[in-house]
């Protein structure tokens, strides 16, 4: 059927209908007054054209009657009534106003005491680089309406996944120790050589790396410490310094033992013009020794600038190491009110306010309480949550010059990004071969998308309701790019969604302050997934969970490179060989390993230099 009031609808029918065009509406308002009549039955119109039903006929002087008795009768009932219908105007006023009055008084309540887990609409208005296409861009179809299919099939079943706990019992062996004292510590030196000044570039975890490898370097030359300073960038554009992120005072009586720090510099120092020093990445010690040591007995200041990564991990002694761990693991803790949002962040998101663990009290100290309050949800409430850092950021997704199936829209864009914020890759690109993007994936060099990192969260058996911390910065792509994830997973959260913008309020415009944030809610989930491994943050936070974890903190490390080949086969695999091959690649990354030679010792404490193996 036609619209109606379309050129192809019918045209009404009756056989006692009079038409009449031209006829004004004032004419006509008279019979809809007619004794028992409905004023809206019986009519069409459309334009200056008016259907009058059977029994009104278009006389006027008997229609002008009509209409007149009509009126006087009218002005009567609107004199006889004209209190109650006052009355009931003020009356509905009145309730309007009260209305009103109720939502400003307990709105505010509400929103802070509830809550929600997940915010569509939220975080739809969060997300950059949306695509202009309605249309969500997915690479993997028939995986992707596989894994609904099977997520479906077992929602109402037993939780078959076993990668909440660790796999492995051997990791329950390794506990925490780089904080006892030793009869190899070098101690702190008597007569110091001068003072090391630190310039720290880069976010929350690029920074705490300098600050642990600055206390190493400070031992390793016998010099004073000032407490670093961070840098602020174009991208970071945070003015957080350390004492806004970290407890000064603390830091400096964990480490009073074996490192001389202050908080600034002498008075007769300070105005001195410095030239700042740059060291290779990953020097060695005896680098240090042969080059800086002679600037600092001569000029008995040095100052590091955008020191980071600037110190090897082996070789060196066995006392260094272990004061990097020690500082990382246990000098460096968070300001009280990063950890007091902290902790309103994790007892939402698990639906239980107490310490379940070494990670809680740690990071979280005494804002969260070792016994549950009454009244707590610990028993009715999902206690459970995985942690997923996502690194798809526009920056990572332009850099690493793969395809993620956005078509020529998406080339144009992030092509466009290179050529304004990487132009050193793109005159690289110029005088080299290039690398295709196909052979990129096979490589395993492509930040995992979020449709990808959904699809392994299905494969290793989280069923659909499992609830979801998403960490990292906005998602290239918007919501778009981020369907796949949230149409499998719908408990997807993020800091935004648990906590009130007033809450959030005092650290909204430090990034590194939000970030620590981030740090929290990974590093005390039950589970934690990386899509990079590479990552400060990724990195950083599975070295808590090994420290603190006592073989309970599961993280998942899935192969990108073995990723590729499965996903390679994504038209023709079937289901139940796509959970196997992707369980067997998650078990083999779980692996209990002691830290190799050259590893991050901040990201594999699992050695003698930072943890005690128990029998």
């Amino acid at each position: 059927m036609g619209k109606q009031g379309s050129p192809k609808s019918p045209r009404p029918e009756h056989p006692n209908l009079d038409v009449s065009f031209g006829v004004k509406n004032s004419q006509f308002r008279g019979s809809e007054m007619q004794k028992g009549s409905d004023p809206f039955i019986g009519r069409r119109m459309s334009g200056d054209k008016v259907f009058l039903v059977h029994g009104v006929k278009n006389d006027s002087s008997k229609f002008s009657n009509f209409k007149g008795v009509q009126a006087g009768k009218r002005h009567m009932w609107i004199r006889r009534n004209l209190r109650s219908i006052g009355f009931t105007f003020l009356l509905i006023g009145f309730l309007f106003v009260l209305d009103s009055l109720m939502c400003s008084i307990f709105d505010p309540t509400i929103q802070s005491s509830s809550i929600p887990r997940k915010s569509n609409e939220t975080r739809e208005s969060r997300t950059a680089y949306d695509n202009t296409e309605n249309a969500p861009v997915q690479m993997y179809d028939w995986l992707v309406n596989l894994a609904s299919a099977a997520l479906a099939k077992n929602e109402f079943k037993q939780d078959a996944s076993k990668f909440w706990e660790e796999p492995y019992p051997q990791a329950s062996k390794w506990k925490p120790c780089a904080d006892r004292k030793s009869p190899k510590s070098i101690g702190k030196a008597r007569n110091s050589t001068g003072y090391i000044l630190v310039s720290a570039n880069g976010g929350l975890n690029q920074q705490r790396v300098a600050v642990c490898n600055a206390v190493a370097v400070a031992s390793l030359l016998n010099a004073t410490l000032v407490i670093p300073t961070f840098l602020s960038s174009n991208v970071w554009k945070d003015p957080s310094q350390f004492g806004d992120i970290y407890q000064e005072e603390y830091f400096m009586n964990i480490l009073k033992d074996e490192v001389n720090i202050v908080k600034e510099l002498p008075y007769n120092l300070q105005s001195l013009d410095l030239e700042a020093i740059d060291i290779a990445k990953e020097a060695t010690p005896l680098e240090y020794v042969k080059t800086i040591l002679p600037l600092l007995q001569r000029n008995g200041i040095v100052h590091f600038l955008g020191f980071g990564n600037r110190l090897g991990f082996d070789p060196l002694p066995f006392e260094f190491q272990k004061l990097r761990c020690k500082c990382n693991f246990h000098a460096l803790k968070f300001v009280p009110n990063i950890q007091q949002v902290g902790s309103l962040l994790i007892r939402r998101v698990r639906n239980y306010d107490a310490a379940r663990n070494m990670l809680d009290k740690q990071l979280l100290g005494n804002f969260i309480p070792n016994v549950p309050s009454r009244g707590s949800d610990s028993i009715g409430g999902t206690s459970k949550y995985l942690a997923l850092h996502m690194r798809f950021e526009v920056d990572m997704v332009a850099y690493s010059l793969c395809r993620f199936g956005g078509g020529e829209n998406e080339e144009r864009e992030l092509q466009a990004y290179r050529e304004i914020h990487f132009p050193l890759l793109i005159e690289r690109l110029k005088l080299s071969k290039s690398v295709s993007p196909a052979e990129l994936r096979k490589l395993g060099r492509c930040p995992l998308t979020p449709e990808e990192a959904a699809l392994v969260l299905a494969g290793v058996g989280f069923k659909r309701g499992t609830y979801i911390y998403l960490a990292g910065s906005q998602m290239y792509g918007g919501q778009l790019r981020m369907h796949p994830l949230t149409s499998l997973y719908p408990n997807l959260v993020t800091k935004e969604d648990l906590l009130t913008p007033n809450e959030l309020a005092p650290l909204r415009n430090f990034s590194s302050q939000l970030a620590a944030l981030d740090f929290i809610a990974c590093a005390t989930s039950d589970v934690f997934a990386i899509t990079d491994s590479g990552s400060q943050l990724s990195s950083l936070v599975s070295g808590f969970r090994t420290y603190y974890g006592g073989g309970h903190a599961t993280t998942l490390r899935p192969s990108k490179k073995r990723l590729a080949a499965i996903l390679l086969e994504n038209s023709t695999i079937k289901w139940n060989t796509f959970e196997e091959r992707i369980r067997k690649m998650i078990e083999e990354g779980q692996r209990v390993r002691v830290r190799r030679f050259g590893q991050s010792i901040y990201r594999h404490p699992r050695c003698t230099e930072c943890m005690c193996k128990q029998n």
